[in-house]
């Protein structure tokens, strides 16, 4: 059980008997829709046909609590995986730890994303550790080669190696164990299901997402600590919260808007040289914020609008869900023309062939 004794508020998708009628899996809890609940997002043309589609489902939901639009089932459960990691570093701000260990507005980011591993990555992480009084051995988020193929490359010209400040999640492993040193806890095992730093952030989702998660499926994230099966406009429910945290209480608030406005002020922290994140977010120039998370998963907060949008495309598809999620955006008229426009080489991109001409392009389906 987790250990947030915040009272919830139920929202859309709140449910306290979490099997759902669906596709056998053979995985107690978790359920895929058939083809009828998630209707097809995203084609990838070749030619002048379509050469394959990618289905998904997709919630978008105010603050308020009402669902505003909708595509397919949107009350089966999810993995959030990395696509919530803004609600998994609300207990680093809301406890005081942010303010006990003067977190930048950088840092605040990094704890927020999924960063490519180039240096203005992991320096700054390794920078965060060694000033809170740890290193990269204290984390546990295993390691990884960079996803930016440009810091790769200089890697392996120096005969360097890839440690845990690679990791895209070495960011939001520093903020656990800041809170952790903060509240006195162990730092060793923090990425446990029952340490008390996972027991509070399950207990701050459940309060944000309006549910009761404490018999929900888990699994172990790639980075190594639990995630939370949560249904689909639950999760957009939390980041119309995030877009306009004023129903939550006064500390979680605060650090709800401390959270966003560091993501918008430095989107090169949340993903990278090039990633989907990074460029739609400095194009639009921050008024709209987007974080994508494995297996085809993309959230999406609105702070003008006090609007969250979650996308799961269903076959785990990352190339279809930040296109997904704009063009949405664009059907709601949260892009402007000018926007939409200069974001089109980004959310309709080609599909080049060896020698960089595009056969096709990945676009919108609807």
């Amino acid at each position: 059980m987790s250990n947030d004794t915040t009272p919830h508020r139920h929202g859309p998708g709140c449910s306290h008997d979490h099997g759902h009628d669906a596709r056998d899996t053979g995985v107690a809890g978790i359920a895929l829709p058939d083809d009828a609940a998630s209707p097809i997002l995203v084609e990838v043309t070749r030619g002048n046909m379509v050469e394959s589609i990618h289905r998904g489902r997709a919630a978008v939901v105010h603050a308020s609590g009402t669902v505003e639009a909708g595509w397919g089932d949107r009350s089966s459960l999810i993995y959030p995986r990395s696509a919530n990691k803004s609600l998994q570093a609300l207990p680093l701000v809301e406890t005081g730890a942010a303010d006990a260990f003067q977190l930048s507005d950088a840092e605040l980011a990094l704890a927020c994303a999924s960063h490519s591993g180039e240096p203005m990555h992991t320096e700054r992480v390794a920078a965060w550790l060694n000033r809170i009084g740890l290193s990269e051995a204290d984390l546990e988020c295993g390691s990884h080669t960079p996803y930016n193929v440009a810091a790769w490359e200089a890697m392996l010209k120096r005969g360097e190696t890839s440690t845990q400040l690679h990791n895209n999640c070495s960011g939001k492993h520093s903020g656990m164990l800041t809170t952790a040193l903060h509240r006195g806890e162990p730092t060793k095992g923090y990425v446990g299901y029952q340490h008390p730093v996972q027991q509070r952030i399950m207990g701050t989702i459940e309060q944000v997402t309006g549910q009761d998660l404490s018999n929900a499926p888990w699994g172990v994230d790639g980075c190594s600590i639990p995630t939370i099966g949560i249904p689909l406009e639950a999760l957009a429910f939390g980041m119309a919260r995030m877009a306009d945290p004023v129903d939550l209480p006064d500390r979680r608030a605060e650090a709800a808007k401390r959270l966003t406005a560091a993501w918008g002020r430095h989107p090169e922290m949340v993903g990278g040289t090039g990633t989907f994140d990074t460029t739609f977010m400095e194009m639009v120039k921050g008024h709209i914020l987007v974080k994508a998370g494995a297996e085809g998963v993309c959230c999406v907060v609105v702070p003008e609008a006090g609007i969250g949008i979650a996308v799961k495309i269903d076959d785990g598809a990352s190339r279809a869900a930040g296109p997904a999620a704009a063009a949405i955006l664009r059907k709601l008229g949260l892009l402007s023309d000018a926007e939409w426009e200069a974001l089109l080489p980004l959310v309709q991109p080609g599909i080049p062939n060896r020698k960089g001409f595009d056969c096709g392009v990945l676009r919108a389906a609807f």
